[in-house]
């Protein structure tokens, strides 16, 4: 049960789209959370934005200061990759709990950093993977950990989207583009399905003649687990939409899409054939954003470390940077072998409502992701 004698108070740190359009608007739905802060360059952000959601607005060179305030009891950092590390540990050193964007960091040192941060100080860090209190994701993560799909064997997937090269994410290298941004959902959902970690990565990228990205546009990743296990996902910035994973055991296969995405019309749902047939499991659309928040806050009230943690955000980067040392080197890269020391638990699946998000044409001072 959640205590709701306190409300852990938030300041946002970048006012960037996902901030604008998912976090500020579900923190309401929670009734252990709010908002109370933000932090931007923008003066105009800040202007708007603070009288919008009735908040304090402060600049980067204020965020010390803020730390300090005794305003604030968490961040959620939401800034490019990499500048997580830049208002993580600061963050974690004066105390302050962090709710932080995947990937962690834009590089294993850096995470490791964070990681270290949070052992010394004490505050806690969560990474945001929202769709482990998504009550379909939830599901099959359990059902697959249980044996119900049989020996698992294979799993594929393709993530993908038009991105428009002036949004920062189009010329910032391999950090900023689609094997982080985008393969971490992949990555992160074959992780938990199989629960285990990969001991080999090999990928192969290309380049859209047309478009001008600073990194391969596309990848295409394949992972070896433990046990005879394969895993393959293909991601891009350079196609039309596409979004849906295959999970194959010896029992059953799964068939999701959607399977990675967040909104008020967006309800994850999967099908799973067997020799006695096929059948559809549906779940509403829930508030992503606001279910982490909520479950993160919780663990801050009632002194309980969250499930995905800096290892879990640890384990999913030591992976995209073997796909970097792959895409570089044309080779296979080696993994050490690891084991992650918790799971999701089906309690954590929250069915708080969606909030409604502003279009981008009301979002304010943002390049649009989608072209």
């Amino acid at each position: 049960m959640f205590n709701h004698t306190k409300k852990i108070r938030y300041a946002v740190v970048g006012g960037g789209q996902i901030s604008q359009q998912a976090f500020m608007p579900g923190i309401a739905r929670t009734n252990n959370s709010e908002l109370v802060a933000l932090v931007t360059g923008d003066p105009v952000k800040a202007d708007k934005l603070a009288s919008l959601y009735g908040i304090k607005s402060w600049s980067y060179e204020e965020y010390d200061a803020l730390l300090a305030s005794g305003e604030i009891d968490a961040v959620y950092v939401a800034t490019p990759n990499f500048l997580h590390m830049q208002y993580a540990v600061p963050a974690l050193e004066a105390g302050i709990h962090v709710l932080l964007e995947k990937p962690m960091a834009s590089s294993v040192a850096e995470a490791e950093q964070i990681i270290a941060a949070q052992k010394t100080h004490g505050a806690k860090l969560m990474i945001a993977y929202r769709l482990h209190h998504e009550p379909g994701t939830v599901e099959m993560v359990t059902r697959a950990r249980a044996g119900e799909f049989g020996d698992l064997r294979s799993f594929s997937s393709v993530f993908a989207q038009n991105v428009a090269e002036a949004n920062s994410r189009g010329h910032n290298g391999f950090w900023s583009g689609p094997v982080p941004d985008m393969g971490t959902y992949p990555l992160n959902a074959v992780r938990n399905l199989f629960g285990q970690e990969p001991i080999a990565v090999y990928a192969v990228g290309t380049k859209a003649p047309d478009r001008g990205f600073n990194f391969h546009d596309t990848v295409a990743v394949t992972l070896q687990f433990p046990d005879e296990r394969l895993a393959q996902f293909t991601v891009s910035y350079a196609t039309a939409s596409s979004e849906f994973f295959e999970l194959v055991g010896t029992e059953a296969s799964i068939h999701s899409s959607p399977c990675y995405m967040f909104g008020p019309k967006t309800g994850i749902s999967y099908t799973e054939k067997t020799a006695a047939g096929s059948k559809t499991h549906s779940f509403d659309p829930v508030e992503q954003f606001g279910n982490e928040t909520q479950y993160f806050s919780d663990c801050i009230i009632n002194d309980r470390q969250p499930e995905a943690d800096g290892e879990e955000g640890l384990l999913d980067m030591r992976v995209l940077a073997a796909v970097e040392r792959s895409l570089a080197t044309g080779e296979t890269v080696p993994l050490e072998p690891a084991h992650r020391s918790r799971c999701i638990d089906p309690g954590q699946a929250l069915q708080l409502k969606p909030a409604k998000e502003p279009s981008e044409d009301e979002m304010i001072s943002i390049v649009p992701q989608s072209a």
